[in-house]
């Protein structure tokens, strides 16, 4: 365009505005630093169909390069020197203006000078966010909201690069602007703090070396080291595009997709917009969440779910029995992730495309939606999505093709110095690269959504990766297949992180299976290098757990025959033999619970080694008639509504040794069960023990997940015998005490007659305790807690002087100091509010015996 074209069709597009927003943009030197070939954000204007762009050519060098491949003269077109003729029009047409970026202070300087030169200008909106701002979604949407507000037909976005042009890809469109200018330091040129280069300098195309004189400390990396490396992409990869073969990927479906139904999940034969693949080792715990959330994804898309399990037991496809839609099968062993991922490839069928996921996945509504629509708009074949943890902080997902110097780097500096630069570390640690789409090597195996054409092109996932590595080596044959992955921030999952589990074993296979990767793509002197600089990042870490064995097997070859590695088991029962023992419930109106409850104690039911005593006490609810319907409970009644009185009347009925006291509403894995009996029951096994737990905070109040994710980071809530609603006690350790005392914590009693050394938390498949929903139930539990400790003289200084100290030290950042603080105040008003209470009655909380909101669908609950 010529100059006068360009500035007719932008202020055409702010007075018309019925095609979309129009982004323009400033093509220079330091715009191919950020998106040219090979760079972080190529590729990724093709990615934001909702914003139509404009390029202007604005750096001398692009101009002569355009001039010499096409034969022509192109004009050069800057930013500063549009804005003044821009706004002239838009002033005369009563267009309005916004300004996005810069400072307050070259704001103030802009309104004084456009008051005196350009008094007719309808400027509504002036906005100069914080960094901190711009990297929260969230308080980009609520700026959006405002500019939207404001009416803005032309905003004027002064961020810098690449920081501009990214925001106006992903809210462009939310801010209602019809026209979108990303002119970089417009705002300072307009306010007089900078100057701009003279007439004669700049067609002589120096204007760098004139900016660089004026600013040469903020200036000088852009011109001196990333401006060369930028013109020689330029000259590199330079090309005359030919526009008649624009356009996206075929997206056609090769066969119809089955007819979408809210809430249920499509048969493995029929083909689906998507095919969820899920492989499992014991995650019987994790299953229903995943389920749960991927439920929801099917009012907008048909989906089917398939799940490889690879555990040596029954239990998790015992769960999933339960889920009719699912097809779910053993593998017949443990065929690690790569061979678990090939076996539900084989029963999955035909799909567009297919979705793996980590049992440990929850998603976050539309986030498969998103995933799709990023495939779409692009010519990616695989799509990640952003992971998060539980406290909700984004878990740096994506990476960098291995190297030596990124494993170098990662060796000598680990986590640490995060904001070092990409060519020594392989994760990717930039705040910025989870804000934007934009296309990456390769990220965790955790989620990614994978074309069909590419899956079927690029055939089995690589068996020789067990475990870790399998990820990389797929991303990387398909980059020499020509596909794209790309990186989508609006899908989001939250990741618990407990799928694999932690040993010293999986340590040591991560370490050798990076020299494998190695050996597979590059020659023995490459590999023989990463060996020993994998050997000196182990020996660095050799004071850590795992790390001095995972040394010496990367030292040692022989060692490498005894990792984990693909297997297969002779026989899976679905009655596996349980040690013997007794579990006891007491229950008061537990019907909406119990059949779940005893429903997961089947395994050990079915043995006929475990007795189970549900003692029911003052129970109106038919809490017995559930009970009974179960074969080999034993069900008793008491008629006083006292857990103390039911745990004894379950005491006095138990025949067999161990013992577990088991609360109504606790779900107890078999492999906990088994893990608490076994070790219960041998001579020199602890006198009291209890499996480990984590919480199930779904459905509860924001301030209840902050309070249950600061307590769960304190060391003394994990160590002690309390907290988790079960714990056991062997015939030895029961003859400490002839019966229940008549006081409230009974689990705090028992911690409390045992030494550190008599008793154990075992690190076993975790008890799923479910957390109260709502603030005032966690406080009526609290007042309980309180209570029970004021009974048993349990609540000292010294104690709480400590939980403090441990929750302080807990602190990593500012979600864990926001819970923190909540933490603390639930506390306070927990114990304030338990002064001078008397105990009325059995007390419990209800809040997490009502089903989620979550599991209902069309009016109705799952089963």
């Amino acid at each position: 365009m010529s100059f006068e074209n360009a500035v007719a069709a932008i202020i055409s597009r702010a007075t018309t505005g019925n095609q979309g927003p129009l982004g323009v943009l400033s093509a220079n030197l330091d715009h191919i630093n950020h998106f040219g070939a090979g760079r972080k954000w190529a590729g990724t204007f093709e990615g934001w169909p909702s914003v139509e762009w404009l390029t202007l050519l604005d750096g001398a060098p692009l101009v002569q390069r355009a001039n010499n491949m096409t034969a022509g003269r192109w004009p050069r077109l800057a930013g500063s020197d549009l804005i003044g003729p821009i706004l002239d029009r838009a002033a005369h047409q009563g267009l309005t203006v916004g300004f996005l970026g810069g400072s307050t202070e070259a704001h103030t300087l802009v309104q004084q000078k456009f008051a005196r030169e350009r008094p007719d200008l309808r400027v509504s909106g002036w906005w100069a966010p914080e960094r901190d701002a711009l990297e929260d979604p969230g308080a980009c949407r609520d700026l959006c909201a405002e500019i939207a507000e404001a009416g803005i037909d032309i905003l004027v976005v002064c961020l810098g690069k690449p920081r501009q042009e990214l925001w106006i890809g992903r809210y462009g469109a939310m801010s209602g602007a019809k026209v979108l200018l990303a002119f970089g330091a417009v705002v300072d040129f307009l306010a007089g703090k900078v100057q701009r280069a003279p007439v004669v300098v700049r067609d002589f195309g120096l204007e760098w070396a004139w900016r660089l004189a004026q600013e040469p400390r903020r200036l000088a990396r852009r011109y001196m080291i990333d401006g060369p490396r930028a013109y020689r992409t330029l000259q590199l990869h330079s090309r005359i595009r030919d526009t008649r073969a624009a356009g996206g990927l075929d997206q056609a479906k090769q066969d119809p997709a089955a007819s979408v139904t809210p809430g249920l999940f499509a048969p493995a034969s029929a083909h689906t917009d998507v095919a969820v693949l899920v492989v499992t080792y014991n995650n019987q715990l994790d299953m229903p969440n995943l389920l749960q959330s991927l439920r929801h994804e099917t009012a907008e898309q048909s989906i089917k779910v398939v799940v490889a399990d690879n555990s040596p037991n029954m239990e998790t496809l015992g769960v999933l029995a339960q889920e009719t839609d699912v097809l779910s099968f053993p593998t017949g062993g443990n065929r690690g992730y790569a061979g678990g991922i090939n076996s539900a490839l084989e029963r999955a069928g035909t799909a567009d495309s297919y979705l793996v996921l980590n049992p440990d996945l929850r998603l976050e509504a539309g986030a498969v939606r998103a995933l799709r629509q990023r495939m779409a708009s692009s010519e990616a074949a695989v799509v990640v999505p952003l992971l998060l943890d539980e406290d909700g902080e984004t878990y740096p997902s994506l990476r960098r093709e291995p190297s030596l110097l990124r494993a170098a780097g990662d060796a000598v500096l680990g986590g640490r110095v995060r904001h070092r630069s990409g060519c020594l570390t392989e994760m990717d640690f930039d705040k910025n690269s989870y804000l934007h789409p934009h296309r990456v090597d390769w990220a965790t195996g955790a989620a990614l959504l994978i074309r069909a054409d590419l899956a079927a092109d690029i055939g089995p996932w690589d068996e020789q990766f067990f475990l870790y590595s399998e990820e990389v080596d797929f991303f990387r044959r398909a980059r020499q297949l020509g596909a794209v992955a790309w990186f989508e921030p609006e899908s989001r999952m939250v990741h618990r992180r407990g799928g694999s589990g932690e040993s010293p074993e999986l340590t040591s296979l991560m370490a050798v299976n990076r020299i494998r990767y190695a050996r597979k793509y590059g020659g023995p002197g490459y590999a023989a290098l990463i060996r020993c600089i994998v050997a000196v990042g182990e020996l660095a870490r050799a004071a850590l757990p795992g790390h001095w064995q995972a040394f010496r097997t990367v030292v040692e070859s022989r060692k490498w025959e005894e990792l984990p590695r693909a297997s297969w088991y002779s026989s899976r029962s679905e009655t596996p033999d349980f040690p013997e023992g007794a579990v006891i419930i007491p229950a008061h109106n537990e019907a909406a619970v119990i059949g779940r409850t005893l429903a997961t104690l089947a395994p050990s039911l079915s043995a006929g080694t475990v007795e189970v005593i549900v003692a029911c006490n003052d129970c109106s609810d038919g809490t017995e008639e559930v009970a009974a319907s179960f074969p080999g409970v034993c069900v008793i009644t008491v008629p006083e509504a006292s857990k103390v009185a039911a745990l004894n009347a379950g005491d006095r009925a138990a025949t067999r040794w161990p013992r577990i006291y088991l609360d109504a509403d606790i779900d107890l894995p078999a492999g906990a069960l088994r893990r608490t009996l076994t070790e219960l029951t041998s001579e020199a096994g602890p006198l009291a023990a209890r499996p480990a737990f984590r919480y199930d905070t779904n459905g509860a109040a924001w301030s209840v997940r902050a309070y249950f994710r600061a307590r769960s980071r304190i060391p003394g809530t994990s160590s002690a015998l309390w907290g988790a609603g079960v714990y056991g006690i062997s015939q030895r350790g029961h003859e400490r005490f002839s019966e229940f005392p008549p006081m409230t914590g009974d689990d705090l009693y028992i911690d409390g007659l045992y030494s550190k050394d008599e008793k154990q938390v075992l690190e076993c498949v975790p008890v799923l305790v479910r957390t109260p929903r709502s603030p005032t139930a966690l406080l009526h539990t609290l007042k309980r807690v309180y209570r029970g400790n004021t009974e048993q003289r349990s609540g000292s200084g010294a104690a709480t002087k400590q939980s403090m100290h441990e929750l302080i030290h807990s602190v990593r950042g500012p979600i864990s100091a926001l819970d923190a603080v909540i933490y603390a105040a639930f506390a306070v008003s927990g114990r304030l509010y338990s002064r001078g209470v008397t105990r009325t009655g059995w007390e419990r909380d209800d809040s997490s015996r009502i089903p989620n909101p979550e599991e209902v669908f069309g009016g109705g609950l799952r089963p």
